[in-house]
């Protein structure tokens, strides 16, 4: 059976969780190769002993695994069939994971009849990424999963294969569909909370420890609790592309989803406030009237 870790990997997108990949594979003794849209982000990578391509096509030359963590599906189309991309040249050799959380169908659209393409769902956070803790959710065919697991458990503690390929984005936009609606109701308790005299340091730290919070809320209430929320963990406009993307899902599927829809529709008006690259908590800032609004 063909090993994955076997050759160099290149990681193609250097935003916070490429660049936790691209750590933990350079702490673990492989060969990394490394491209991101501004090229400053690769600095510390390349100190570390990354190779920093020019574009995507010189970041993959010799390399058995690409992974691609990029915003969302135009950057991924771009970096994989865009000129100076991955597929520019040709079909890629290797094996190409995707770890972008797009909609099901770009993966396996973009893939087109590339036979070694895995979509990867990753549950966790940069810190996760650098240390190998993450959850990750797999789509594509069996026999390259398998092929893939070595580098995948390199990579996190839980590996799981779903199904046929976009099975991965499918299960990763359902956690984020959660994760976002959670938060904002939290947001909209706190804000009712303190609007009715309550203290807000208080009912944060009261939900953080009820039976009620999952370990994502109880993680958020420190954002909403501190009103801090620059140096995101998860951008606010990542949040909001993917709750679209499953209230798409859901609409494509003849489901209504309420909820989904609700958070979707506050997601997007917090971006258009100019909070998209803020923490996705941030979306506590979308509850309230703007100075001067009678709304």
């Amino acid at each position: 059976m063909t090993r994955m870790t076997t050759g160099s990997v290149a990681v193609i997108g250097l935003g916070r969780m490429g660049t936790g990949l691209a750590t933990r594979l350079l702490d673990q003794g492989i060969q990394v190769r490394v491209w991101n849209r501004t090229p400053e982000r690769a600095a510390p990578l390349a100190e570390a002993g990354a190779f920093v391509a020019a574009h995507p096509a010189e970041a993959v030359e010799g390399t058995s695994t690409a992974i691609c963590s990029v915003a969302d599906g135009e950057a991924l189309g771009e970096v994989l069939r865009g000129p100076d991309g991955v597929l520019a040249a040709g079909a890629y050799p290797g094996t190409l994971i995707c770890a972008s959380t797009v909609a099901p169908e770009e993966v396996v659209q973009i893939a087109g009849d590339l036979p070694t393409v895995l979509d990867v769902g990753m549950l966790g956070n940069r810190d996760h990424a650098r240390d190998g803790e993450l959850r990750l959710f797999v789509g594509g065919e069996k026999q390259v999963f398998e092929a893939g697991r070595p580098l995948l458990e390199m990579l996190g503690k839980e590996v799981v294969h779903l199904g046929a390929l976009g099975s991965g984005m499918r299960m990763k936009l359902l956690l984020n569909l959660l994760m976002g609606v959670e938060v904002q109701a939290m947001a909209e308790a706190t804000e009712l909370a303190a609007a009715s005299g309550l203290d807000r340091q208080l009912v944060l730290k009261t939900i953080a420890g009820s039976g009620f919070a999952s370990p994502v809320m109880a993680f958020k209430s420190r954002r909403l609790a501190s009103g801090r929320f620059e140096e995101p963990d998860f951008r606010l406009r990542l949040m909001a592309k993917d709750l679209m993307l499953a209230s798409k899902q859901a609409a494509a599927a003849g489901l209504h989803l309420p909820l989904a829809a609700a958070a979707a529709e506050t997601h997007v008006r917090a971006t258009e406030q100019g909070l998209g690259d803020e923490d996705c908590a941030a979306v506590v800032r979308a509850l309230t009237p703007n100075p001067g609004s009678d709304t």
